[in-house]
């Protein structure tokens, strides 16, 4: 049977039981006072979609701008049902139109087009083909069947495309708490130990969205890229997540040492929104381990600091933030409270001592989630620290540039 035969086989088999699955933005509840705070905000905004488009973060990570424009053009223009009939993308039932059906759709054409090419091409499709899938399940709330089918796609495809790349992709299982903690580790070659970078997105996404970051710029350096994923996402969806949500990462980074392939003296940090302030965390934690950290769009303190900037936010972030802490009944301005003790401020790290960790924290301009005053804070407490904000008016340039820093800033501390 053909790669494209069994990956066909496998959606509709994961699938077929889901026709009816409860559609993405229904299956978080929320208390009555919390349910008119989210009508009021709706009226106030008139957002068009209930989740927050990524498209440039997409389109970075190895979209086709024109194929993402041509899905959400058919998520938009769906004749079916929705849960919510001024949201574009609250389409009910799996079929077209719905969000993870449009996705999944999309990650099988790169599937079939992988299953007609060999080597490095067919492996570059399925890397498109997982992240297409990975997209399909975005935000990843826990409950949501189809995004957990949807996931299963998304890690097949990655593991086949690892097998066919002229990379090195080693799926680890690392002992963690009567379990595993399963990374990804990524290798120009394997004939000396590499500086590695341990690597982290955010809550809403999946380490193995991370591929163009180790392909455009780490291997160009010889660096290795470790990606973990956040606790209660992906593959670490076991682990709740605690005040304590650096632990994971945390006992990948010691675990290096026993990792023949990569230099445990040369290890550096980035991390993606939520996994910026884990990354931050971490610095402080394990000064001795870590010789550079770079952070991107990382929420600090500001926004856990006042409750009515979380009691404002979009209802995708605040059923991320539900969905991550187990609630099944959201209380928004019990739930604002309890953020506060997600800043790094209040835990007492950015308060007294500098790490002696060079940290780079950086954020596009206008930024409501990561403040150019977090980044201040954050390089204020580290040695040598830096806080860049990135000009908006060229948004896709300014992706491009923060990561170009970035990889300068690793590069100097790592290669020395």
């Amino acid at each position: 049977m053909s790669e494209e035969e069994t990956s066909k086989n496998l959606s509709e088999t994961l699938f077929v039981k889901h026709k009816q699955a409860k559609e993405t933005s229904a299956l978080t509840q929320y208390m009555p006072t919390s349910q008119s705070l989210l009508d009021e905000q709706k009226a106030k905004t008139g957002y068009a979609w209930y989740r927050n488009l990524r498209r440039l973060q997409w389109v970075w990570q190895g979209v086709d701008p024109i194929e993402q424009e041509q899905v959400l053009a058919s998520i938009a223009s769906s004749k079916h049902s929705r849960t919510d009939e001024q949201l574009l993308d609250t389409v009910m039932g799996y079929h077209s139109g719905n969000w993870a059906y449009e996705w999944t759709k999309l990650g099988m054409l790169h599937q079939k087009r992988a299953a007609e090419m060999s080597k490095e091409k067919a492996a570059e499709e399925l890397f498109s083909a997982s992240l297409c899938y990975s997209i399909a399940g975005y935000p990843h709330l826990k409950n949501d069947n189809l995004a957990l089918q949807a996931q299963v796609l998304a890690n097949r495809a990655y593991l086949e495309a690892a097998e066919k790349s002229q990379y090195i992709i080693k799926q680890l299982e690392i002992p963690y708490e009567k379990g595993t903690i399963v990374a990804h580790l990524h290798l120009t070659n394997t004939d000396k130990p590499h500086p590695v970078v341990i690597v982290s997105a955010g809550l809403d996404s999946l380490q193995t969205d991370m591929w163009r970051l180790f392909r455009d710029h780490l291997a160009k350096h010889d660096i290795a890229m470790l990606t973990v994923d956040m606790p209660s996402v992906g593959y670490s969806a076991k682990w709740p997540l605690t005040e304590d949500y650096s632990c994971l990462h945390q006992a990948v980074l010691n675990e290096l040492f026993s990792i023949p392939y990569v230099d445990h003296h040369r290890v550096g940090l980035i991390g993606f929104r939520f996994g910026g302030n884990t990354m931050v965390r971490l610095s402080f934690l394990e000064q001795e381990k870590i010789k550079a950290c770079v952070t991107l769009g990382a929420p600090i303190h500001h926004v856990f600091a006042s409750p009515q900037k979380l009691q404002s936010m979009p209802k995708m972030y605040l059923d991320v933030l539900a969905s991550r802490l187990g609630k099944n009944v959201v209380d928004i301005y019990s739930l604002s409270g309890q953020m506060a003790a997600w800043s790094l401020k209040v835990q007492g790290f950015l308060s007294s001592r500098k790490t002696k960790v060079p940290i780079l924290a950086m954020s596009l301009e206008g930024d409501p989630v990561s403040p150019h005053s977090d980044n201040q804070l954050v390089a204020l407490y580290s040695n040598y620290g830096k806080a860049k904000q990135i000009s908006a008016k060229t948004i896709t340039q300014g992706y491009e540039q923060s990561l170009d820093l970035a990889i300068k800033w690793l590069e100097d501390e790592l290669l020395r």
